[in-house]
C-alpha cells in the first residue's frame, strides 16, 4: 500500500469506530435523514439492492428487514466480518470484500444501489467516475443510484469550527484553506481520517461523466451537526422532531445546500 492516504484511510476504519458511528449523535441524524432520502425513490420490496462500501452494514440490515435482498460490498474487511457477525444467518444479506471500482456483481442486476461511502476515498476524479459508472452497470435501467458525499466545507464547520479539531491537531488550521481549494483532506497522522471532499456542481457534474441521470440532490444533516446539545434534543420527540424538519426545510436551498456534513444525489440509470 504505497500510497500514505489509502494507508491511514485503512487503519482508521480497522479501528472499528465506524460500527456504532450512526447510532450516536450527529450519526443519527445522518442514518434518519438518509433513510428518509432512500426511500422517497427506492423500490417497493422485495427488491435486490446493492450496498456499495456499505460499511458494517448498518443500511444493509435495514433493508433487510424492510424484505429487500442485499448485495453488500466494503472494501475494508473488518467492516464485512461485523455484518456477517450481525446477519447471522440472514438469507437476504450476502456481503463479500469488494472494490466498487470493479464489482463482482452482474450487469442490470440490481434494483437499486446505495454508494453511501465510496465517493469518500476516491481522491480522483477518475476514479470516482469509474466507480458511479459501475454503480451503473449493475443496476437495471431506471432504476435508482443513491451516492453520498462529503460536503466541501464540513473540515472547517464540523471539523474545525464545531468539534474544535485545531486543539489536538493544530495543523489542521493549515490545511483546511487547501481542502477548501483541492477537495482532499490529507491524513494528518497514521489512523486520521482522510478522504475527498465534493461541491455541489461537482458532484452532479460526476454523476453525468458515469452516464447517471440526476434526479434529486439534497444537504443531509443541516446543522444539526452545530448543536452543542444535540443528544438532549434527539432524546426528546418535540426536540427530535424540530432538529429533522430544520434539515427538511433547508435540503435544496441553493445557498444552503453545502452547509451540513454530507450532501446525498439520488440518480438513475438512463432507460435508452
Amino acid at each position: 500500500m504505497d500510497d500514505p492516504a489509502d494507508a491511514a484511510m485503512h487503519a482508521y476504519y480497522a479501528m472499528g469506530g465506524e460500527q456504532d458511528r450512526l447510532g450516536e449523535g450527529a450519526g443519527v441524524v445522518e442514518f434518519e435523514r438518509t433513510k428518509e432520502i432512500v426511500l422517497r425513490h427506492l423500490p417497493d420490496p422485495p427488491a435486490v439492492v446493492a450496498d456499495i462500501g456499505g460499511g458494517p452494514g448498518r443500511y444493509a440490515l435495514w433493508l433487510a428487514g424492510r424484505g429487500h435482498r442485499v448485495e453488500h460490498r466494503d472494501l475494508i474487511p473488518l467492516h464485512v466480518d461485523q455484518l456477517r457477525a450481525a446477519a447471522g444467518d440472514l438469507p437476504q444479506v450476502a456481503t463479500a470484500v469488494g472494490d466498487a471500482r470493479e464489482l463482482d456483481l452482474a450487469d442490470a442486476s440490481v434494483d437499486a444501489v446505495l454508494l453511501l461511502g465510496p465517493l469518500y476515498h476516491l481522491r480522483r476524479r477518475r476514479d470516482r467516475v469509474a466507480a458511479l459508472a459501475e454503480a451503473r452497470r449493475v443496476v437495471r435501467p431506471g432504476r435508482p443510484v443513491f451516492v453520498a458525499a462529503i460536503s466541501r466545507w464540513a473540515p472547517r464547520l464540523a471539523g474545525e469550527l464545531r468539534q474544535r479539531l485545531y486543539e489536538e491537531l493544530p495543523a489542521i488550521r493549515e490545511e483546511t484553506p487547501r481542502v477548501e481549494r483541492t477537495g482532499f483532506i490529507p491524513p494528518l497522522f497514521y489512523e486520521s481520517f482522510t478522504g475527498y471532499c465534493h461541491r455541489p456542481g461537482q458532484l452532479r457534474a460526476e454523476l453525468r461523466g458515469a452516464g447517471l441521470e440526476l434526479v434529486d440532490l439534497v444537504g443531509v444533516e443541516g446543522l444539526a451537526f452545530a448543536l452543542g446539545d444535540l443528544e438532549e434534543r434527539l432524546a426528546d420527540p418535540v426536540g427530535r422532531a424540530v432538529v429533522l424538519d430544520a434539515a427538511r426545510a433547508i435540503e435544496r436551498v441553493p445557498e444552503l445546500l453545502g452547509l451540513g456534513p454530507h450532501l446525498l444525489a439520488t440518480a438513475r440509470r438512463p432507460t435508452g
